[in-house]
């Protein structure tokens, strides 16, 4: 006895009806071309949520780290070879960065731009520099055109090494 299969229609769905959208105006105000600081409300330096912190902790550690064994600490080993290598170190790590920028590996990338700025904070920790004094750097700068901010910095450069030119030699 051979089995029969029964085929069913779907049902058609029900057509919805069209809703009326009213249309809403918004005005915006014209930026006065003259303003160069862009008007907003203050964020914490870095504003990417509790992750900022951590370059704050791990500073802390390389810090602590300046007084450990260089045998069982890598940031102590680095410390006591001194600002030469702990900047050799930081443009390795740099290349490195941008290698995987530019062949497109974006975990690797991630990879390479946090060993970026581990060095870049025990360079900070060998200079002496705290992350605050960065953070409130960049916090001055927010706002304000990077054209604008590099143009006024350039000019001093030379100048503040006793050169006669605005020239970068």
């Amino acid at each position: 006895m051979a089995k029969t299969t029964k085929i069913v229609k779907a049902a058609k769905p029900a057509k919805a009806k069209p809703v009326k959208v009213k249309p809403v105006k918004v005005k915006l105000k014209p930026k006065p071309k003259s303003i160069k600081r862009i008007s907003r409300r203050p964020a914490p330096p870095l504003a990417i949520g509790a992750s900022s912190a951590v370059l704050d902790r791990l500073w802390d550690v390389i810090d602590t780290r300046r007084s450990a064994d260089p045998a069982l600490s890598h940031s102590a080993r680095l410390l006591a070879r001194g600002t030469a290598k702990i900047a050799q170190k930081f443009g390795e790590e740099a290349v490195e960065c941008l290698i995987e920028a530019v062949s497109g590996q974006a975990d690797a990338l991630v990879a390479e731009s946090a060993d970026v700025l581990y060095h870049l904070l025990l360079m900070w920790v060998d200079a002496g520099i705290r992350p605050e004094q960065v953070w409130n750097e960049l916090q001055r700068r927010e706002g304000i055109s990077g054209i604008a901010e590099k143009a006024s910095r350039v000019r001093k450069l030379p100048m503040a090494a006793g050169l006669r030119t605005s020239k970068i030699p």
